[in-house]
């Protein structure tokens, strides 16, 4: 008895045709991964996604007309069940920051692997987050550096200040990792991450991966200078 694998519908948005037949190529080569629809403007992404049904839209950011990060937040107010990745040539902190900031589910550059891409289309259809070491660094170097927050009164505006550990288990978590490969990374067991998770989401008095990261923006935990 053969069983039937359950595929995972992705819609490409990326201005150029080469791209778009490539990603398409190389996905399809997946068991589990089923290219649903093509096209080259948000515009387009916007039009066809209700009827085409995508689990996840890979969108390129910089197009013409309606920007990748335009389109997305449109999509995201109609149907915030679609997990959206933003592919890019650059890796800029404001590009980042806006995406998350309409709902993003993922970021990566152009040029990464695609196993990786495979991997970032599973966590994010599995409802995860995915952003890869490059871009999860840029995000959090204010949490890496450790930096004194400021006011212009110079008061600390950070009160829930997190340890080393947490700022670390926190950029793992947000790049996507499940409880497993954060042991592994950091050579510590599964139960210990969930309790620095823990202590990090009480500490800033929040419910999720997500929150988190949409607090550090809105309380200027990171720079976009």
């Amino acid at each position: 008895m053969t069983s039937t694998i359950t595929k995972i519908k992705v819609l490409i948005v990326d201005d150029h045709r080469l791209l778009r037949d490539g990603l398409a190529a190389l996905l399809t080569q997946a068991d589990d991964i089923e290219i649903v629809g093509s096209v080259p403007s948000g515009e387009q992404a916007v039009s066809v996604f209700a009827s085409l049904k995508p689990d996840v839209i890979l969108m390129d950011i910089m197009m013409s007309g309606m920007t990748g990060i335009e389109a997305t937040r449109w999509i995201k107010e109609q149907d915030h069940n679609v997990k959206v990745i933003l592919i890019s040539s650059e890796i800029k902190k404001e590009l980042v920051t806006a995406g998350i900031q309409c709902g993003i589910d993922g970021y990566l550059p152009k040029d990464v692997d695609t196993s990786v891409l495979g991997e970032a289309i599973r966590t994010v259809k599995g409802g995860g987050r995915y952003f890869n070491e490059a871009i999860t660094n840029l995000v959090f170097e204010d949490f890496y550096q450790k930096k004194k927050l400021t006011n212009p009164q110079g008061k600390v505006t950070l009160p829930n200040d997190l340890t080393k550990r947490e700022q670390e288990v926190l950029a793992l978590v947000a790049s996507g990792k499940s409880n497993q490969e954060v042991a592994d990374e950091l050579f510590i067991s599964i139960k210990t991450v969930d309790t620095h998770k823990n202590h990090i989401l009480d500490k800033l008095g929040l419910k999720n991966t997500a929150e988190l990261v949409k607090y550090a923006i809105k309380n200027k935990l990171i720079s976009l200078d």
